[in-house]
């Protein structure tokens, strides 16, 4: 898991574990979330969690991504929005750690989970439980778990992040009927920033786009196929350059067209966008293996399930071969593998690298 879905225990603002409530007291109550932003639902379960727990840990997710419509708030924002919606006494028990994704790896997401923890506890055999609002499809995760117990917290009035963020990002102020003073403090001051200045422009564009199938019976499932090409220790990528994730660093790809197979369009996407100095045939021969990701989170456009291709090019005593960025990059190179980084890539392009390269 990574990305923590809007309605899982690792993805969601309203994040989740079930079992039945027992009455006994923790030393170390955990609840898993994104938190984008906190509201009254997430404090329910800390409330709770204070009456239960010696301490509280907070793992917030989606740690270390770019800001983007989905993960707008650092992590030092959202501690912050927790912690000031608490006197100093209790806000001493509360822990904020950062959770990174791991997304389309459970046992990564796993490790990051029990590290986040045991820099709390010093140890994963502490006595430590899991708290959350209780829905069906955490069983799975919490099965992740055997060794924690489990805590249930009924749902507060049924609030998610999810509408409170967009219509935050769209212009609009929260209320302190869905959220804390400290979490509209902090958005206060987020919206006088550069950061948001562009957000709100992305989200206007999205809405835009959206309404293109706003009358259609049920909305659409989009596909495209991005290209992984990797030599001498170097991924190919581009910077993109228009929204959504203007700046930032993809993969080279693109939506397909009606009449192309998948290889066909990540070829064309691939010279389109870079102008790869290297022949169609020689791409085609390098072909190392495809797969197919479809967390149904990845993309803030809609549904879009993408084919990604990898690449592997032999090795070149003349160096790498050259690029020229057009279509939608604005920019096309050569970056060292060491040199990834989570925060400058789009979407879940750093995920899906990370998955087939082996890193």
């Amino acid at each position: 898991m990574s990305m923590l879905p809007e309605h899982n225990l690792q993805a969601s603002t309203d994040d989740t574990h079930n079992n039945a409530m027992d009455d006994r007291h923790y030393q170390y109550l955990v609840f898993i979330g994104r938190f984008q932003p906190f509201h009254h639902g997430h404090k329910a379960v800390i409330d709770e969690a204070l009456t239960r727990a010696d301490e509280v840990i907070m793992l917030i997710g989606s740690a270390n991504l770019p800001r983007s419509l989905r993960n707008p708030f650092s992590v030092e924002e959202r501690s912050a929005m927790i912690k000031d919606a608490y006197s100093a006494e209790d806000a001493a028990r509360i822990h904020c750690v950062g959770l990174d994704d791991a997304l389309y790896n459970d046992t990564r997401w796993l490790q990051y989970v029990q590290k986040g923890v045991v820099s709390v506890t010093g140890d994963v055999h502490a006595d430590i439980g899991l708290i959350g609002h209780s829905k069906d499809s955490s069983s799975y995760y919490l099965s992740l778990f055997p060794n924690w117990a489990s805590v249930s917290v009924p749902n507060y009035q049924n609030l998610s992040a999810t509408p409170i963020r967009d219509s935050f990002l769209m212009g609009a102020t929260p209320t302190s009927v869905r959220t804390p003073e400290s979490t509209q403090h902090v958005l206060e001051q987020f919206k006088q920033t550069a950061d948001y200045k562009r957000l709100h422009e992305e989200a206007g564009f999205i809405d835009e786009y959206k309404k293109q199938w706003r009358n259609a019976p049920y909305p659409p499932t989009f596909m495209t196929a991005d290209a992984l090409v990797v030599q001498s220790g170097h991924i190919l990528l581009v910077e993109r350059g228009g929204m959504p994730g203007r700046g930032l660093w993809a993969l080279p790809g693109g939506f397909i067209n009606p009449k192309e197979t998948l290889f066909d369009a990540c070829i064309r996407e691939l010279i389109e966008e870079t102008g790869l100095s290297v022949s169609e045939s020689a791409l085609r021969s390098s072909r190392h293996s495809q797969h197919t990701f479809d967390d149904p989170y990845r993309s803030a456009r809609g549904r879009t399930i993408t084919q990604a291709f990898y690449f592997q090019l032999k090795n070149d005593p003349m160096g790498l071969p050259t690029l020229t960025a057009a279509d939608d990059a604005a920019k096309a190179f050569w970056l060292p593998l060491c040199q990834l980084d989570a925060t400058k890539m789009f979407e879940d392009h750093y995920a899906i690298i990370t998955k087939m390269v082996g890193l």
